[in-house]
């Protein structure tokens, strides 16, 4: 798929979690975006930090064809991605997109679609579950959080499908992990999960006990995005490969988990 070097206008910064922010963008010329599939990212410049030289890899959170605006959920890691999430209407931003695999069709529209994420990792998941919906699916979400404070973007979410959630502290849905929620006791055919490593392992391995197929959004750490830095390499089982160019998303069964 082709990449673009776009400047995009910061349409709204909408502070949705105090460690947080969703940035609405479009293109500054009012050219339409480009073609963006589920599971890809962007690598964003960050300006006027004297400290971050590298873009930062963010995952499409949404595109909005009707607004043509695009959408990234980003969260403090670090000084870079704090200049982001400072950013104000009409600051402009260089971005490099679209980057990155997506995720794979599942086989019928009656499959059992469980689309599970947790923290940042929820980002990849509301778009591909509203690229499923219009094509007849019927996906169901799992999100992971510590409390009920922490839960991002439900209400967008259920406007897709229907959600479980899974709290540590139990102040929302059921308490514990994601790991333990009762739904992935029901029928699931296909399940499409990202979040942190340890989280995703351990829905690989209920996956795999289950006989469920399974593909993993990984956030290996990225810099150049095009798989020049080697940064983000995961052992598969075909050896060594970046995660940038050959992933994000990968079947569970091409990982060495």
């Amino acid at each position: 798929m082709k990449k673009y070097i776009i400047d995009l206008k910061v349409v709204e910064n909408r502070r949705i979690h105090e460690l947080y922010t969703l940035l609405i963008m479009t293109p500054i010329d009012g050219s339409p975006l480009p073609e963006m599939l589920p599971g890809q990212f962007v690598q964003v410049a960050v300006d006027g930090s004297k400290t971050t030289f590298l873009r930062r890899p963010i995952s499409i959170n949404n595109v909005d064809r009707d607004n043509n605006h695009l959408w990234l959920l980003v969260r403090n890691a670090g000084e870079g991605t704090r200049a982001l999430m400072a950013l104000k209407a009409d600051d402009n931003v260089n971005v490099v997109l679209p980057l990155g695999n997506s995720f794979g069709m599942p086989f019928s529209v009656n499959d059992k679609i469980l689309l599970v994420g947790g923290g940042v990792g929820v980002a990849p998941m509301l778009y591909w579950g509203a690229q499923l919906k219009a094509k007849g699916f019927t996906p169901q979400f799992l999100i992971g959080a510590r409390s009920a404070k922490d839960v991002l973007q439900l209400e967008e979410f259920e406007k897709i499908g229907k959600v479980y959630v899974s709290t540590e502290d139990g102040t929302m849905g059921e308490k514990g992990l994601v790991t333990t929620n009762a739904v992935l006791a029901s029928k699931i055919d296909k399940i499409y999960c990202c979040g942190p490593a340890p989280m995703m392992k351990a829905i690989a391995k209920v996956a795999k006990e289950n006989a469920i197929d399974c593909e993993v959004s990984l956030e290996n750490m990225m810099a150049c995005g095009l798989g020049a830095c080697l940064c983000c390499v995961e052992n598969t089982v075909k050896g060594n490969v970046c995660v940038c160019t050959e992933g994000p998303v990968f079947n569970i069964n091409e990982l060495t988990w």
